[in-house]
């Protein structure tokens, strides 16, 4: 018997042809497809009962021995030890030494054997079968050379052979026609496995396209040198003069085209200049797929959209799924790629749509540019993190003119903008009056929504009409249909997208995540196609509600939301370029096209009001110890009272004036100057614009930080070579300097008493530096006469790290107007070039310049080595900290784990969350993919096992399914440990729970299952905490209603064998256990005030437990801002740090001021966001909140700000310091400042109403 396994089921379909034509006699095959034998007991029944009556056994690997390490070698020493020959050969097109070593057969046989497979198709398997059996086996059939078939080509349905791109288009296409390729796999042509590309082609060339099916073996391929298409694009897809002769690429095809330089290959795919879509064949079955809210399985997620990102593809639909068949000669199932029609048809409208862009001229095209809009306030429409969308939307309305598209006149600035567009109708029910939806530019009617709504496939038909009711529905409904209002500038509509739905039903949030989205929400996206008539639309700015809508996670059906809503417009998306996780998501579930772009201006906190002046006293003081002594008392007294109206005491835990002010002096110190050195925002990012003066000098000084690979940190080169200890300025800045002094550092007004101030003088050389080499017009020639003046000295380190400055840093910066061009560039059916993602400021500036369409990461290569060692060190930092604040370990400690964190960091959080549990992950050495785990012994942990409950987010779920799988097989492999309790609390809570679950009649496997939920996460399909909505309508009271909204959408369990099950009773069992609710981040490029997720999930992990318990568990956040220095803080006091540097600090406050309507967004959204934290994690002391009602609220110039730009924002600012006192948040109000807040309040509400007619 002839044994053969292979990965490829091209193969198993070429085997099962070679069959019928083999002679009568010949030895029988018995084949396996090797993912069968992927778990260990299945391998073991392999190598004892078919292997193991093999006479001759060949494998074809494709990945290489690594890919079936263990199966190869044991495979290999089952044939020696029997004397069998082994044939092992590759998958790919290129030999493999170490299979080739691995094979008991002639090395001759073996590379014979491989050329017959790497030609493929059915009738060189057959002569391989032949050539095998008469050359190992002694029989004498007879058997052919292999036969050499085309590495590429073009196939047309139903014509045998090949053709020549000239004979395809003169046979087949029609003059004047967008031109779509198809590109798929030259095993499919080989085998004739082709009915799914077959129905693409039959639909693109329905609608209209002229189509050029190419398949080839691989993009890639060894004679293409970097930088080059490859040999199969090159000669099928470009014309003798190197010009495209298609207008859009549909690839098949798995894996990427980058390797090592994934610049060169952006620059390869660049020549080619059109959009690829990347339609995926997936390797489950339609049935697995339709059963799965997940969708792609982590195999798919890897190889056909992870990797493909990495090209810059655009993620398409599943246009085909693997139906097997048995096939009782080979003993095997065997896989044909079958079409899902209704999936095709959406892809090849996808195809069609984005090359129209290509042939359309611009003053012809019609583009839909929407704003993000939640809360649905008129003080907060056009969200986007990090943006100035208003102003940003301005300079795109101008590019789009100068462009040649029809635009007759734009605002003059973001407010203007903004100020036309509320007052054409908003969807803040409070100002929405019926003239607005009366006179909206866009209405749908409700006999043309009926029609676009019976289109629709059933289930979303019927799950819309329970929650909404028939269509049209009630929601902004006009005159019998449904309004759409926003501003139509000539062919350019610009609007606000439609709520999502919670407003209309405030109780759906307690008990209805998976919430559709309403008939208006529908009818919006259906008029921008339909009735508008948009060739292309832009989402301005991170993130909207289309691609968080109900539905599959990655590999969409035609009846998940996002798809029902935006089947085929191409979207284009500005997208923040640290947030890759959420940007992916809008990749993945809405087929956008990432343009990335530049964080804000990042700039160091300073000091300011009572900071600045207790700075300046503390110098006093330092001046009285050594000049007169007698004037101490006076300067301790001044210095303590500053401290307790600054509230600093609080911040530093102390209550009245110490004895040893010395000592408490040296702390102030060190707090201040961590203050101080900070990163915050210094001002908002406007879409294509680059930092310039300052805000370039602050971008650069952030940049250059930390080191950024090996190029030196700034502050750290300069500091050494000044001679001073660099690690000295990196903790405890309160304490004496006691390094040397170099004569640069030295200045009259800068006394050098502490690492601190040390670490501020080299500061201001850096700044210095920076300085003068933008006076030298960033010119490298000068980096050495620059450092001479400011330094006096010259170093290798600091001259690497300005030069790269000069050559890398300033040039990437100045082309943030790519973020621009590349967008306009998109709307014209251009490629957009991929780049990296990640934060700039964290080390990473190499994902610099923006203005592309971004990826992320292989998720098997997670976590990394050297994020396992920052995990490590946070986890230490956590058990220590709790153990010296409670005197005892944690039991267990509860993380909130986010998808972008972990494409960010490469897997911080999950590598915290092993170090906690005590075990460490395996490697492949040769490409460091994580292939496993390995458990720390209890001497070498040193401390017990600490048990971890995980609350993911959803695009963590459906991204990485496979960390999912790792934490699970680690919680599993602990709990069953034998170990004693005291030592291993994983081991004892399953202990309890699995009796306790088994008492109340629970099977076996079934109880074991639910004793070790330990990963909770949204219903599948779903997203979201689900808190954010219930304070935004107020409709809560008590932490325990939070709670249960917590609990209601996320509660379900995942593991290997759950898949989101519902487990409200795990849930509230392992959150009852929580001592310590963690949450951490990786960069100061966004902090804990200004975003809604920290305070959603982390904050509302810390009300369950409250509630669930009567306690507030410990709130521990995890700093990894500087990698090489991991921090644990309390999160009180991280909120208090953050509101001193940021929130109420001048600097900021200015930033905003200069950016009108948005700036009053963001201070808004700040104080939103105080509240939410204080509701859920009770983080606001009553100073803070008296402090911010000061600074945005009652400061007359702040007042005048807001009256001019954003009068909304000021009114909902006074309402939610109110709410906050009325709901006993802010407990002791001063009642002259609650009294003023509700004279603005009233003053505003006042204006407003006046304003909208009311």
């Amino acid at each position: 018997m002839i044994v053969f396994l292979t990965t490829a089921d091209t193969d198993l379909q070429a085997l099962a042809g070679a069959l019928d034509n083999l002679p009568q006699g010949f030895p029988p095959v018995h084949a396996r497809h090797v993912r069968h034998l992927s778990s260990p007991q299945a391998l073991d029944g392999f190598l004892a009962g078919t292997a193991s009556r093999a006479s001759l056994v060949v494998l074809r690997l494709l990945g290489g021995k690594n890919a079936f390490e263990e199966g190869v070698q044991r495979l290999a020493a089952l044939c020696r030890e029997r004397g069998v020959p082994f044939v092992a050969c590759p998958g790919e097109a290129t030999r493999d030494p170490a299979l080739e070593a691995a094979s008991t057969a002639p090395a001759a046989v073996v590379a014979r054997a491989y050329e017959y497979l790497v030609h493929g198709g059915t009738e060189n398997l057959r002569h391989l079968l032949l050539f095998l059996s008469d050359t190992l086996l002694g029989t004498s059939h007879g058997y052919g050379p292999p036969l050499p078939l085309p590495w590429d080509g073009i196939w047309r349905p139903g014509v045998p052979g090949v053709l020549s791109a000239r004979e395809y288009a003169e046979g087949y296409w029609r003059p004047g026609q967008p031109v779509v390729a198809v590109l798929f796999y030259r095993a499919l042509w080989a085998v004739g496995d082709t009915e799914a590309i077959a129905a693409l082609v039959r639909a693109l060339e329905e609608r209209g396209a002229n189509t050029l099916p190419v398949f080839c073996y691989s993009l890639r391929d060894e004679a293409t040198v970097p930088g080059q298409l490859p040999l199969a694009l090159r000669r099928h897809l470009l014309d003798d003069r190197g010009r495209p002769v298609v207008d859009c690429v549909v690839s098949a095809l798995s894996f990427a085209l980058a390797r090592d330089d994934p610049d060169a290959t952006a620059r390869a795919l660049a020549s080619l200049d059109v959009p690829i879509l990347q339609a995926v064949v997936s390797t489950a079955s339609r049935r697995q797929w339709e059963e799965s809210a997940v969708g792609l399985s982590p195999l798919d997620v890897a190889m056909n959209v992870a990797l493909p990102e990495l090209d810059g593809r655009i993620v398409a639909l599943p246009i085909a799924f693997k139906e097997e068949r048995e096939e009782p000669r080979l003993g095997v199932t065997v896989a044909r790629a079958v079409p899902a029609p209704e999936l095709v048809e959406i892809v090849a409208g996808q195809a069609l749509r984005w090359a129209a862009l290509r042939r359309k001229p611009n003053g012809e095209k019609r583009i839909a540019i929407v704003l993000s809009n939640y809360p649905t306030r008129s003080a907060r429409a056009g969200n986007a993190v990090g943006l100035d969308t208003p102003a940003s939307a301005v300079r795109l309305l101008d590019a789009l003119r100068e462009a040649g598209y029809l635009v007759p006149e734009v605002p003059a600035n973001g407010d203007q903008l903004m100020h036309r567009l509320l007052a054409s109708g908003t969807y803040d029910k409070e100002h929405l009056t019926e003239e607005h939806l009366a006179r909206a530019p866009g209405h749908v009617a409700g006999e043309d929504y009926r029609r676009w709504f019976d289109a629709l496939p059933e289930p979303a038909r019927q799950e819309m009409e329970r929650a909404w009711g028939s269509p049209p529905g009630q929601v902004y409904r006009s005159d019998g249909g449904l309004a759409v209002p926003g501003l139509v500038l000539g062919n350019v509509y610009l609007g606000l997208q439609p709520p999502r739905g919670f407003g209309e039903d405030p109780m759906a949030v307690y008990h209805s995540p998976d919430l559709p989205p309403t008939h208006h929400y529908l009818a919006f996206y259906r008029w921008l196609r339909d009735g508008f008539g948009a060739d292309a639309i832009v989402h301005l700015g991170k993130h909207g509600t289309l691609e968080w809508l109900p539905g599959k996670g990655i590999g969409l059906s035609d009846s998940c939301y996002p798809t029902v809503s935006l089947p085929d417009l191409p979207l284009v998306y500005p997208f923040i370029v640290n947030d890759p996780g959420e940007g992916a998501q809008a990749k993945r579930r809405a087929h956008a096209v990432i343009v990335d772009h530049l964080m804000p201006p990042m700039t160091a906190a300073g000091t300011y009001g009572d900071l600045a002046r207790l700075e300046q006293l503390m110098d006093e003081y330092a001046r009285a110890q050594a000049m007169d002594p007698a004037k101490l008392p006076l300067v301790r007294q001044q210095i303590w009272e500053l401290v307790e109206r600054a509230n600093l005491h609080r911040d530093l835990g102390v209550e009245r004036q110490p004895e040893d002010f010395d000592s408490f002096l040296l702390h102030v110190d060190g707090y201040i100057c961590e203050l101080k050195d900070a990163i915050i925002r210094g001002g908002l990012h406007v879409l294509g614009e680059p930092p310039q003066g300052e805000a370039l000098l602050d971008t650069l000084l952030a940049l250059t930080r930390l080191d950024n690979g090996d190029v030196p940190s700034l502050r750290r080169a300069v500091a050494e070579a000044l001679g001073v200890p660099y690690q000295d300025l990196r903790s405890e800045l309160g304490l004496p300097y006691e390094g040397p002094v170099a004569p640069a550092l030295a200045s009259p007004g800068m006394p050098l008493r502490t690492r601190g101030d040390v670490l501020a003088a080299v500061d201001a050389l850096c700044r210095r530096l920076m300085a003068e080499l933008a006076s030298c017009r960033f010119d490298a020639d000068a980096v050495v006469e620059v450092q001479e003046r400011v330094l006096g000295c010259v170093s290798e380190a600091v001259s690497r790290t300005l030069a790269h400055v000069c050559r890398r840093l300033v040039p990437d910066l100045e082309r943030t107007t790519d973020e621009v061009r590349n967008l306009l560039h998109g709307l014209e059916g251009g490629f957009v070039p991929p780049g990296p993602s990640g934060s700039p400021t964290r080390g990473m500036a190499n994902v610099l310049p923006t203005g592309r369409n971004f990826y992320s990461l292989d998720p098997r290569s997670v976590p990394s080595p050297f994020a396992w060692e920052v995990g490590r060190a946070l986890a230490e930092c956590l058990v220590e900290r709790y153990l010296r604040e409670e005197g005892r370990y944690p039991e267990m400690v509860g993380l909130v784990v986010w998808g972008t964190a972990v494409m960010r960091t490469h897997g911080d959080d999950i590598a915290q969350a092993l170090a906690l549990l005590g075990v460490r992950p395996r490697w492949r050495e040769e490409d460091g993919r994580v292939v496993g785990l390995e458990v720390i012994p209890l001497e070498e942990l040193g401390r017990p096992r600490i048990d971890v409950t995980l609350r993911i987010s959803g695009f963590f779920r459906d991204a990485f399914p496979n960390l999912i799988a790792l934490l699970d097989e680690a919680i599993e492999t602990v709990a069953n440990l034998d170990e004693p309790d005291e030592m291993n609390y994983v081991a004892r809570h399953y202990r309890q729970d699995l009796a306790r679950h088994t008492a109340s009649g629970q099977r076996g496997e079934e109880a074991r299952n639910r004793a070790l939920y330990r990963i909770f996460g949204s219903k599948p399909g779903t997203y979201g905490a689900g808190i954010l909505a219930a304070l935004d309508e107020g409709n809560w009271r008590t932490e325990e209603d939070l709670a249960s909204i917590y609990i209601a959408w996320g509660s379900y369990a995942y593991s290997r064998r759950s898949q989101g099950e519902s487990a409200p009773l795990e849930f509230r069992e392992q959150f009852a256990r929580i001592a310590v609710a963690a949450k951490n981040q990786d960069n100061r490029e966004h902090d804990i005030f200004d975003s809604d997720d920290y305070l959603q999930y982390h904050g509302g992990m810390v009300a369950t437990v409250k509630a669930l318990t009567g306690r507030r568990p410990r709130a521990y956040f995890g700093d990894s801002s500087d990698p090489a220095l991991p921090r644990v803080r309390d999160l009180a006091d991280e909120a208090r740090r953050v509101f001193r540097t940021r929130v109420v600090n001048p600097k900021w406050l200015q930033a905003m001021m200069a950016h009108g309507y948005k700036g009053a967004f963001e201070l808004a959204a700040t104080v939103d966001y105080l509240f939410g934290y204080d509701a859920t994690a009770g983080v606001v002391d009553d100073w803070m909140y008296a402090e911010v009602a000061r600074a945005y609220a009652l400061d007359p110039q702040v007042q005048e700000f807001f009256r001019r730009s954003n009068p909304w924002a000021l009114r909902d600012i006074a309402a939610r310091l109110l709410e906050a006192a009325g709901r006993g948040l802010w407990q002791s109000p001063p009642p002259e400042v609650l009294a003023a807040l509700r004279r603005v309040y009233l003053e505003t509400d006042a204006l407003l109403e006046e304003a909208h007619g009311r």
